[in-house]
């Protein structure tokens, strides 16, 4: 079983040393979603070493780092990362959830 500081590093090392694209430093600390869209869509679109299309690439991570954090993030946080994801959905075409 692993100590909550190993957990802790895991997810951060995968943060920061993603396979799936290079990220900017503190994208997720930003203020603005549409900021935080705008970095893991150039992001993506930059990565030569994603599996999948740049939407899914930015929309995984921003997802694994919402999940990651989990109960640690305040309300506000929380929701400014989820309107994050309606900003990659714009930026990338697709339709806004509802």
């Amino acid at each position: 079983m692993m100590s909550k500081k190993s957990k802790k590093k895991w997810s951060q090392d995968v943060t920061d040393n993603s396979d799936a694209m290079d990220l900017e430093g503190g994208v997720f600390k930003e203020r603005s979603a549409k900021k935080i869209a705008d970095s893991l869509k150039h992001s993506a679109e930059q990565s030569h070493r994603r599996k999948v299309n740049p939407f899914q690439s930015a929309m995984s991570m921003l997802n694994f780092y919402i999940n990651r954090a989990g109960k640690q993030l305040s309300r506000s946080r929380l929701a400014t990362l989820n309107r994050a994801k309606d900003e990659l959905r714009k930026d990338f075409g697709k339709q806004p959830k509802r």
